[in-house]
């Protein structure tokens, strides 16, 4: 299976992000090297619009073989247009395979084992698509909002429990960690989508699951990273 990996340049929360040092290295190195040890990606391609990003995914030996457009590069640009910009300009072979896997470098954690367990229960279970997720920190029903006068109101989410009911009452709820999408190109053109009514999780712990966006996500990746070491 082919591995996406999408970086662009123009990060605002933490500028320069992909290719900041995270334990020795740049930030996007650590999802490459994930992808190139997982026995089941064939392929591993970088869509980028900055030079230095290429420059970081090319010396860490993933493929870079087009630069992404800057229509596709923008705070405002479809993720979807992007993977589906990727596949069809990475060969006829990628586009007849159909299904490919979507990495995102912000995600630091996850590991070719995890990329292997994936592309596994993918496999399977014969499922449309596979999405990474994590356990939700908070049940729906605690969200509030607050009022143009300053008081608090519950969002509406599950509003039928109890607001300050105990955590065990509740279902277990689940939120994408954007670690690992296996999709379906065909789906992904015609219906602009990474879910049916056959599309699997693919569960990861909250630790596994940090998500860089900050300066703070970052500090706390490395202090993961630098535990682990010590194991």
């Amino acid at each position: 299976m082919v591995a996406i990996i999408p970086a662009r340049g123009g990060s605002k929360g933490l500028p320069g992000k992909n290719i900041r040092l995270l334990d020795g290295k740049p930030l996007i190195q650590h999802t490459i090297e994930a992808a190139l040890n997982a026995k089941h990606i064939e392929r591993v391609i970088v869509t980028t619009d900055d030079p230095k990003i290429m420059e970081a995914a090319k010396e860490s030996s993933a493929e870079v073989p087009f630069i992404r457009p800057g229509h596709l590069a923008s705070d405002t640009a479809s993720a979807v247009d992007v993977y589906i910009h990727a596949i069809e300009n990475i060969g006829e072979s990628c586009k007849r395979n159909k299904k490919f896997m979507v990495l995102l470098p912000t995600a630091p954690l996850r590991t070719a084992a995890h990329i292997d367990k994936a592309y596994e229960l993918f496999v399977s279970s014969q499922a449309d698509t596979v999405i990474s997720v994590k356990e939700a920190e908070s049940p729906p029903n605690w969200y509030m909002t607050c009022s143009a006068d300053g008081r608090i109101r519950n969002a509406g989410f599950a509003a039928a429990i109890s607001p300050v009911s105990n955590r065990q009452k509740y279902d277990r709820y689940y939120i994408p960690n954007g670690a690992i999408y296996i999709l379906d190109y065909d789906l992904l053109k015609e219906k602009r989508t990474y879910y049916t009514d056959n599309t699997l999780p693919y569960i990861m712990s909250r630790l596994e699951s940090i998500d860089i966006d900050s300066i703070e996500d970052f500090e706390y990746a490395e202090y993961l990273l630098s535990k682990n070491k010590s194991r």
